[in-house]
């Protein structure tokens, strides 16, 4: 394909995306708004957060082995039409129930995205090129982000359309991602000897992967580490991935094929996805509650405040890609990127109430550079490394095991947040003789600073600032660890034909081989 064809196909694939990330990023500053709206807890909103990154992290290997069984066009576009029956139904909840179910059944649509967009990217465009197209998605990430952020707080702060217009806004664009894959993706269909759904391996590990995010969620909030709740939602979980491990290995069909990670490669990259979880998505998803709660910023500039971020992503994320697909050399970026991904987290462990934003916006610049080189080009090398065959559940497991990452930081980092600041807003109040309920709502509540006497107003940026510093810290080792694992993957040069090439040159090689097999 020609680089205006690969475009042309690409067009409706960065709109799906576009769509996804505006998902998370629009509602980012309209959270702490529509919490206290609701009359919900910060629990509620960490479960709003939580629900769409679970229901996204449980799917995305069902939409990944679906893509390798049938039209990846028509997934693509099934999942857009969930994502707009989510936004729909969150537009119009009156309750945080309603909300998280319908961030839920978002998820289960961004799912489909995450996953189905690099595994048709991964078919159409070598990877020696991909880098450059990858840098272009990165670019799509981070217009998105930028945007999402400024458009919400813009939202919340007119008072004619308010936050649920948030989840209303994305439903054009998911319309016109839908059309335009209609329009211009055309993937030639691939013929399989046999198509069967591993109904029971999909169960037992959607089953087994929500038992356990649910635990570490609520956990520490709702009910003790230690106890019942704890051994019964862990138990159950184990057990249920151990039998799924035991159906997957024995199926034709397995959604995660466990011989894949007998490919060093594809082991180390998916350790390292899931660490890259952790530490960016549990430690940045409580930045705008930050800028808000602890340096009383409204919605809009609270958006205008990840911008250093964002940018920095940008660039790094375009300038590695282009230098990939150059030069073919792509692990320098790797260790690159989790060097300063880890030196952005630990300065970010520094920031309180009072931090300048010049110091801030360095900060989250360095954090931003460090990912955009990482976080991609994990995926690259995954999929350089497999058979086309398995491109799609290659790819599906690395996003799996990013999401599980995601999910698991921002629960845990969750809990810890609302434990900290309950500590320090209770020290503080006590030491400024402020009896206990003068917080404006509670410990668990997320309390509107707008209501809130001087005194305790100061109380509460303190107590935020303090728990959001300790988020990063915690999330520095996790950085570290991926940047160790990175060192150990093996750089490999990256293949010239792209995965529909692969595909029928496997299949040219199966079947001389099945008719050396039958003339002998």
């Amino acid at each position: 394909m020609t680089n205006r064809q690969i475009l042309q196909a690409m067009s409706g694939l960065m709109a799906g995306m576009f769509v996804a990330i505006l998902a998370g990023t629009v509602v980012a500053n309209a959270l702490p708004t529509i919490i206290a709206d609701l009359e919900a807890s910060q629990s509620s909103y960490t479960w709003v957060v939580t629900a769409e990154l679970l229901a996204m992290t449980a799917t995305v290997p069902l939409w990944g082995k679906l893509s390798d069984l049938f039209d990846k066009k028509l997934l693509l576009q099934l999942s857009l039409g969930m994502f707009v029956v989510g936004s729909l139904l969150a537009g119009f909840s009156h309750d945080v129930e309603l909300l998280i179910l319908s961030r839920v059944v978002q998820g289960i649509g961004a799912g489909g995205l995450t996953a189905l967009a690099q595994v048709v990217m991964a078919a159409i465009i070598p990877p020696r090129r991909l880098g450059k197209y990858a840098g272009i998605f990165g670019a799509v990430f981070a217009i998105g982000t930028v945007a999402g952020p400024l458009v919400g707080g813009v939202l919340v702060d007119t008072s004619w359309l308010g936050w649920r217009w948030c989840f209303f806004i994305g439903v054009p664009f998911a319309l016109l991602a839908i059309a335009l894959l209609q329009r211009t993706l055309s993937l030639p269909a691939v013929a399989r000897r046999e198509v069967k759904i591993d109904f029971l391996g999909a169960f037992l590990i959607v089953a087994g992967v929500c038992a356990l995010l649910i635990w570490v969620t609520l956990a520490g909030n709702e009910f003790d580490w230690a106890s019942w709740q704890t051994a019964a939602l862990t138990g159950a979980g184990v057990l249920l991935l151990v039998a799924a491990v035991f159906v997957e290995a024995r199926t034709a069909e397995p959604v995660i094929p466990l011989g894949i990670f007998r490919n060093r490669t594809v082991t180390l990259t998916t350790v390292a996805s899931l660490l890259v979880g952790v530490a960016m998505f549990g430690g940045t998803v409580f930045l705008s509650q930050y800028f808000q709660v602890s340096l009383g910023k409204s919605p809009t500039v609270a958006g205008l405040m990840s911008l250093p971020m964002i940018l920095g992503l940008l660039v790094s994320s375009t300038v590695a890609g282009q230098v990939i697909s150059k030069t073919g050399v792509w692990k320098r970026y790797l260790v690159a990127g989790a060097v300063i991904m880890t030196v952005g987290l630990g300065l970010l462990s520094t920031i309180d109430a009072d931090t300048s934003f010049t110091l801030l916006s360095a900060y989250m610049a360095v954090l931003g550079i460090g990912v955009g080189m990482l976080m991609q080009n994990l995926v690259l090398a995954a999929q350089n490394d497999v058979p086309a065959s398995e491109l799609g559940a290659a790819t599906s497991v690395l996003s799996f095991f990013r999401s599980m990452g995601g999910t698991i930081g921002t629960s845990v980092l969750g809990a810890i947040l609302a434990n900290r600041v309950a500590s320090e807003m209770t020290k503080g109040l006590d030491a400024a003789g402020i009896p206990a309920g003068g917080d404006g709502g509670g410990e668990n509540s997320v309390p509107d600073m707008s209501t809130l006497p001087e005194p305790v107003r100061q109380i509460v940026e303190h107590a935020y600032g303090v728990a959001t510093a300790d988020l990063f810290l915690i999330a520095t080792p996790c950085a570290l660890l991926a940047l160790l694992t990175v060192v150990f993957i093996k750089e490999k040069p990256l293949k010239t034909t792209s995965g529909m090439e692969r595909l029928a040159e496997e299949a040219a090689t199966a079947k001389e081989t099945d008719k050396t097999a039958v003339g002998s």
